[in-house]
């Protein structure tokens, strides 16, 4: 058995499509199912059910899935900690943190962590949620900054990972304006189509917005572009291709400057919660540092 088949298997569970998967391991989709094919047949029992919208675990496969999740994020923060070990001068943090959070949100909250500059080396990795969640599951990260809400499914499992908030931020249904500073798209409009700007699968913020959308409570859009980076929608919201749920944080200077208004009323608006996760498994000791370091600054802020 190789590590790399355990890491084709956490990309196929994540995306539930051998296209995407394939092309998140850097590999030809027939060389990786090959992989996968190999992985079930050293283990002797099926890990996924094959259907034409794609694949879901089985039974064996759900409970293969937490182990090598587990170990494929052991092994790689071993090697980060026994590199840390070789160099005893590399004390580098690492997080990953979502596209919209790494623009708005991670310099500023960073900074007021590291006033007095002790924190040491940073490396940041900003990508889409899922890319982001792969980072973490394959130990590649010890921190992951994301927007969060309750009804959105989470892919870090309470028993290996903990969490604490950190910030707040609401999506705000958003339109360019015309000359009147009225909205060219809005959910008042009765029968009139709207345009809508989507997130794409990959993304949290979609996620979010679809486990709000699934209560009922927004009436149909019609989808005209899906993109996984907020700040496209907002540059297409920006010229009136349609509506956008944006990040409030991202937003202000545009709402502010008239370029976006409300598409909707304040009532409508999604609030989500800014949180850093980490596996409860022990980090190096610089980040373990930093955990205590950010749980009394929460002490005292919050």
């Amino acid at each position: 058995m190789e590590l790399i088949w355990l890491e084709d298997f956490v990309a196929l569970a994540n995306t539930g499509n051998f296209s995407r998967a394939a092309e998140i391991r850097h590999v030809t989709q027939p060389a990786f199912s090959r992989r996968i094919r190999a992985l079930e047949d050293w283990i002797g029992a099926m890990l996924f059910i094959r259907g034409p919208q794609g694949v879901t675990l089985t039974t064996a496969g759900e409970k293969f899935r937490s182990g090598a999740e587990e170990i494929v994020r052991r092994l790689h923060q071993l090697c980060n900690e026994a590199r840390e070990a070789g160099d005893k001068e590399v004390k580098t943090l690492h997080f990953a943190a979502t596209h919209a959070l790494s623009f708005t949100f991670f310099p500023g909250w960073i900074w007021r962590l590291d006033s007095d500059g002790t924190l040491g080396a940073i490396r940041l990795i900003s990508d889409s949620m899922q890319a982001c969640e792969q980072v973490m599951l394959q130990g590649q990260a010890q921190f992951l900054l994301c927007y969060h809400h309750e009804m959105a499914r989470s892919r870090f499992d309470p028993s290996q990972f903990e969490s604490v908030q950190v910030g707040e931020d609401s999506l705000v249904l958003l339109s360019a304006a015309d000359a009147h500073g009225t909205p060219l798209w809005k959910l008042s409009d009765g029968g009139k189509p709207i345009h809508y700007l989507a997130y794409s699968e990959e993304s949290g913020l979609g996620r979010i917005i679809a486990a709000k959308q699934s209560e009922g409570v927004f009436p149909p859009l019609e989808t005209i572009v899906t993109s996984r980076l907020a700040v496209t929608l907002q540059t297409m919201a920006r010229d009136g291709r349609g509506v956008a749920w944006l990040p409030l944080s991202l937003a202000t200077a545009d709402m502010q400057a008239g370029r976006l208004v409300r598409a909707g009323t304040p009532e409508q608006d999604i609030k989500m919660a800014v949180r850093l996760f980490r596996p409860r498994s022990p980090q190096s000791q610089n980040a373990e540092k930093f955990w205590m370091r950010l749980q009394t600054h929460q002490d005292m802020t919050g």
